[in-house]
């Protein structure tokens, strides 16, 4: 346990930096950036703004409780985006407002929050907020009587604010947006975390497939990208997913998070029966070379045959014990310093 702590703060040195008070969650400093604007602008000019406010951000440029910040900003366009929404890659521009989005999401639906103790041990107790819906079709999927209905409770923002606050105030050491799928809920999650006074950090659990709207949304409020990378080529991805495109969006937000304003990674990557020299070669290798060797990456052998999965026989098995060995030669081979096996 110790040793893989050490992993985890030489990978990720501004979450280990708030956990122990010498910096603040990132969406503390978005609430100190000031933007004006007054609601009645186009969302064109909204984002023109969202650029300005980010910049200040990176200069440090604060303001102790402005009239509107950029927090506020984010939250407004993400609530516009509703109307014909894009906030994933799939783009189905559905007025939200009146009906779900290929997601299965219209309001955002708690399915259930607790203090989580299955993670990570660096993110242990981690106040998990599990949100139904989600943009995927993971035909193995363990969470599906979430991901794929409308299931939970309708919770105000202010609400969600209050039991996040609630949560750190037991000991979670971070709020951890997951589902489903969190990109669906965006626009309520900045709306809540505008009312978030206790210094949390934010993790950001998501298979990574939000638009490039979203990532720029997500600038400077996420201090952990616990970004599930699946699959390794748009093949897999399509056949047991039900995405396509997949290698392209999803290395690219990765990229993109790796700009993000003092955000660190997190990567899991579930090993697939049949599927370590088509996917966890080429995630480990890619996440080697474009992340960095220091990456924290946690390659997990927790695969079990859920949901519709008996109906492709060649995932319908657990792992052997030859491609959990090969798992850990992977890891070797690409150099990941920092990274969890099994």
């Amino acid at each position: 346990m110790r040793e893989e702590l050490e992993k985890a703060k030489r990978a990720m040195p501004h979450y280990f930096s708030v956990l122990e008070g010498r910096e603040e969650p990132n969406f503390f400093h978005a609430k100190r950036v000031e933007v004006k604007f007054s609601g009645r602008e186009t969302l064109e000019e909204l984002l023109e703004l969202h650029k300005e406010g980010l910049e200040r951000l990176r200069e440090n440029e604060f303001t102790e409780k402005p009239e509107k910040s950029l927090l506020d900003l984010k939250a407004e366009i993400a609530e516009r985006t509703l109307e014909a929404c894009e906030l994933c890659e799939f783009k189905c521009r559905v007025n939200r407002f009146e009906s779900p989005g290929y997601c299965r999401v219209k309001e955002s639906l708690v399915a259930s929050d607790f203090l989580h103790l299955g993670e990570e041990p660096e993110l242990v107790p981690s106040y998990t907020v599990f949100f139904s819906g989600c943009n995927f079709r993971c035909v193995f999927c363990q969470n599906w009587d979430i991901s794929q209905f409308r299931v939970g409770v309708r919770l105000s923002p202010k609400e969600m604010a209050a039991r996040i606050s609630l949560a750190y105030l037991h000991g979670a050491k971070n709020v951890n947006f997951v589902g489903g799928e969190p990109t669906p809920n965006l626009p309520f999650i900045l709306q809540s975390l505008k009312y978030v006074e206790v210094p949390i950090p934010v993790v950001w659990n998501s298979n990574m497939y939000m638009s490039e709207l979203a990532m720029e949304l997500l600038n400077g409020v996420v201090d952990v990208y616990l970004g599930d990378f699946k699959w390794g080529n748009d093949g897999c991805a399509l056949n047991y997913s039900k995405v396509p495109r997949y290698w392209e969006v999803v290395t690219r937000n990765f990229l993109l998070a790796k700009d993000h304003y003092r955000a660190d990674f997190l990567i899991r990557h579930l090993v697939m029966p049949g599927h370590l020299e088509c996917c966890t070669r080429p995630v480990l290798e890619w996440i080697s070379r474009n992340i960095g060797k220091d990456t924290r990456v946690n390659v997990m052998f927790q695969y079990r045959p859920e949901y519709k999965a008996k109906e492709y026989p060649e995932i319908s098995r657990r792992l052997s014990r030859e491609e959990k060995r090969r798992a850990f030669e992977l890891v070797e081979e690409f150099g990941l310093r920092n990274a969890m096996v099994g």
